[in-house]
C-alpha cells in the first residue's frame, strides 16, 4: 500500500505516545508499505513552528529520512492539480496533499474527514 500521512499524522506517527491508533502506527511501520511525506507537508509544519503555534520533533527530514520515509518535491502538476480542486477544503496545504495523493495513488492517513471528499482513499488517523 502507499500511504500519504498528512501532517497531525507525521507528528502523531513520530510522537510514541503520540494518540496515533496502534492500528494504524503498524500500517504505517510496516516495511511492506511505501511511506510518503509532502514537502508541503514539511513546509507547514515548519512555519507553524515557527511562528510557535507547534512543536515539532528537532530534526524531522532526518527522522523522516532514517524512517525511510520518500518526501515528495512539488511538481508543476501537482501545483496545477490541487489549483483544479473542488472547493471542499480551504487549506492549501491539505489541497496539496490531496493532488499528490490523487496524482500518486496514493492513500492519505489523515483524521480530516473533507479529504474523502475529493475521491481519495483514506485511513482514519482517529
Amino acid at each position: 500500500m502507499r500511504l500519504l500521512l498528512d501532517s497531525h499524522t507525521v507528528l502523531w506517527w513520530l510522537d510514541e505516545d503520540g494518540p496515533l491508533p496502534l492500528e494504524v502506527r503498524d500500517m504505517i511501520n510496516d516495511v511492506s508499505n511505501d511511506v510518503a511525506v509532502s514537502v508541503a507537508t514539511v513546509w507547514e509544519l515548519a512555519i507553524k513552528t515557527a511562528n510557535g503555534r507547534l512543536r515539532t520533533p528537532d530534526h524531522m527530514v532526518e527522522l523522516l529520512d532514517a524512517q525511510e520515509v520518500d518526501v515528495l518535491d512539488v511538481s508543476a502538476s501537482d501545483a496545477l492539480a490541487a489549483a483544479s480542486l473542488p472547493p471542499h477544503h480551504g487549506d492549501p496545504f491539505d489541497r496539496m496533499v490531496i493532488a499528490q495523493a490523487r496524482l500518486g495513488d496514493y492513500t492519505v492517513v489523515t483524521a480530516d474527514r473533507r479529504f474523502a471528499d475529493y475521491g481519495v482513499a483514506v485511513v482514519s488517523a482517529r
